[in-house]
């Protein structure tokens, strides 16, 4: 039997997709962009910067990375801190050794516990985004009052800060349906968490309007090492090859972006860096490279469209 006609009447029903949030578009058919001096690869490096509670809750769901043994989890629960107390500082030293501008992603409360390390990245005068209080404050449509908790949050990391905070990925990047509203109406100026494109484009929100920055999930050390259990050296193939893919596509049809997340308790540990280092060496010994924060590569977007 036939399926009613009713089950393919739904709001917002539409050709591409079956909502409003973005006017739907082919990625060839956008208008080129231009990077500064002639540039083709816009290179956004975004360090993570997280707290799992010993005692995660996980509700609705633990994201990935968070404790996955009986309380207490000690092993992951030092791992994550191991990231932040020694693994950060060799992801630092590599960024300076091959001229890399990295952005970093930071949970509020790891803020508080870390001031050392706050001071270090200020110093710097690094860009932050907003990455909510912590990885086991999931944003989901029974969460209580997540527009205080976004606000909140972004109050706490500014104090760290030596720049506006003006972008925002979510942890794990789970939202509720309002989580796009809540960001505008609390001055947020882009967000991560939507996956589906290679560069920025517009997004609404009836708060007023959102730019996102897609942030790779594809060639996430996370994703690839952990999810997918690819060795090291295949991870590193798998990011050239996107570098030298997306070149090729730059010449023929404007700039592009290349988006690589990283976890400073995965990227940071001694028989990784190596890798993130040849990683670094590469794409930086393209002339065709510009390394960026998220805010420079998104602006000068933006001025072109």
């Amino acid at each position: 039997m036939p399926l009613d006609k009713s089950y393919l009447e739904y709001p917002h029903r539409s050709y591409g997709m079956d909502h409003d949030r973005y006017d739907w578009s082919m990625l060839t058919d956008r208008k080129d962009v231009n990077w500064p001096n002639g540039k083709k690869l816009a290179l956004w490096v975004n360090v993570s910067l997280q707290f799992f509670p010993l005692d995660q809750k996980g509700v609705p769901v633990k994201p990935q990375g968070g404790m996955i043994m009986p309380y207490p989890d000690l092993r992951h629960y030092s791992l994550r801190d191991y990231g932040n107390r020694v693994g950060i500082y060799r992801l630092l030293k590599a960024f300076d050794k091959y001229g890399v501008k990295s952005t970093y992603a930071v949970n509020a409360e790891l803020a508080k516990r870390v001031p050392y390390l706050m001071a270090a990245l200020k110093e710097r005068g690094v860009e932050m985004l907003g990455h909510g209080w912590n990885m086991d404050t999931i944003h989901h449509n029974n969460m209580e009052d997540e527009a205080g908790i976004i606000s909140e949050s972004l109050e706490v990391l500014s104090r760290y800060s030596s720049k506006e905070i003006t972008g925002w990925l979510s942890p794990g990047r789970f939202e509720s349906d309002k989580t796009p509203e809540y960001l505008a109406d609390a001055g947020i100026k882009y967000f991560c968490d939507w996956v589906n494109d290679d560069m920025p484009y517009n997004f609404r929100t009836d708060n007023g309007p959102l730019l996102a920055m897609p942030l790779s999930k594809e060639l996430e050390d996370q994703f690839v090492l952990l999810s997918n259990l690819h060795s090291e050296s295949s991870y590193g193939d798998q990011i050239k090859d996107a570098a030298d893919m997306l070149i090729t596509e730059a010449y023929e049809q404007g700039g592009r972006m290349l988006a690589l997340s990283l976890h400073p308790w995965m990227m940071g540990q001694p028989h990784r860096i190596k890798v993130l280092e040849d990683i670094l060496d590469y794409l930086m010994s393209k002339e065709e490279v510009w390394s960026a924060s998220a805010n420079e590569i998104l602006e000068h977007w933006q001025n072109q469209q």
